[in-house]
C-alpha cells in the first residue's frame, strides 16, 4: 500500500504563489503516477495535473496551464505542485492521488482510477 503525505498550501492574494508537496512511500513511488486534484465544497473533485512515475511526463488541466508546474524529486519520492499567478477560482482543497499506471499519466485523469490519497491541503486565494 502506498502512503501519501501532503504539505504546503495556505492563503494568498490573487497573483500570488504557493507550493504543495506530496511525499510517497519511497520504495513504491516510481510505480505510480501522481495526480493532483482540487475540490470545492459541494462540487466534485477535479483534476489539476499529473506526473508519471519517473517524473518525465506531465499533464495539466486547461485552467492551470501556464500557471502550475508539477515536478518530482525522485530521490525524496516527493511530487511538488508549484502554483503561480493564483486566482480566486483556484481556491479549494487540493489532494494528491496515486495511479498504478506509472509509465505515463492516464489519457483521462479520473478520480475513480486513483487508488491512494493524501490528506488534502487547503488553498485559499483572495481577490
Amino acid at each position: 500500500q502506498l502512503h501519501l503525505v501532503q504539505s504546503g498550501g495556505g492563503s494568498v492574494q490573487s497573483g500570488g504563489s504557493l507550493r504543495l508537496s506530496c511525499t510517497a512511500s519511497a520504495s513504491l513511488s516510481e510505480y505510480y503516477s501522481i495526480g493532483w486534484f482540487r475540490q470545492v465544497s459541494g462540487k466534485e473533485r477535479e483534476a489539476v495535473s499529473c506526473i508519471n512515475g519517473n517524473g518525465q511526463s506531465t499533464k495539466y488541466a486547461d485552467p492551470v496551464k501556464g500557471r502550475f508546474t508539477v515536478s518530482k524529486d525522485n530521490a525524496r519520492a516527493t511530487v511538488h505542485l508549484q502554483m503561480n499567478n493564483l486566482q480566486p477560482q483556484d481556491t479549494g482543497t487540493y489532494y494528491c492521488g496515486a495511479h498504478p499506471q506509472h509509465h505515463d499519466c492516464p489519457a483521462q485523469i479520473l478520480v475513480g482510477d486513483f487508488r491512494f490519497w493524501g490528506q488534502g491541503a487547503q488553498v485559499t486565494v483572495s481577490s
